[in-house]
């Protein structure tokens, strides 16, 4: 007696193939926490390296800062050269996790943001500096990128 062997239908690979890439995808973008780029941000400007930090701004912080080589130079004068340092120290804050928010007025309404308050301390010529500053996280594009507000 033969037993014939019953092939599966091509759709249900395919949609095991489909469930798959989305778990994964949904994995790699899930272990890439809102405050993991946050970090990343800061260990790169803590490290001088204002180009890499500049790559993880937001679309609309592009705009806002469109030449990279103007950002890296101005970033480098104000916080390393100005106040005579060559790194500083940052503590990343508890995030809070907002359904909607605006970097400024007039932007794009940005949806599931996430705040998330930076501690910058820089021990300078001139003495101990602190700067407080929310930074605001949100996916673009499949991937976690950072804004600043801009509404004063």
């Amino acid at each position: 007696m033969k037993f014939k062997r019953k092939q599966k239908p091509i759709f249900v690979l395919i949609i095991i193939a489909i469930i798959i890439f989305f778990s994964v995808k949904m994995f790699f973008l899930l272990k890439n926490e809102p405050e993991d780029l946050v970090k990343e941000f800061y260990s790169y400007e803590a490290e001088g390296d204002f180009g890499q930090s500049w790559e993880l701004l937001h679309s609309d912080m592009k705009e806002k800062f469109p030449n990279k080589n103007a950002y890296i130079q101005n970033r480098s004068h104000v916080f390393m050269q100005h106040m005579e340092v060559e790194t500083f120290k940052f503590e990343i804050g508890d995030s809070k996790k907002r359904k909607e928010w605006k970097a400024r007025k007039g932007s794009t309404s940005l949806k599931e943001v996430y705040e998330i308050p930076v501690t910058q301390t820089f021990d300078s010529r001139f003495g101990k500096f602190t700067l407080q500053q929310n930074c605001f996280v949100t996916i673009e594009k499949d991937e976690w990128k950072l804004l600043w507000d801009y509404n004063y």
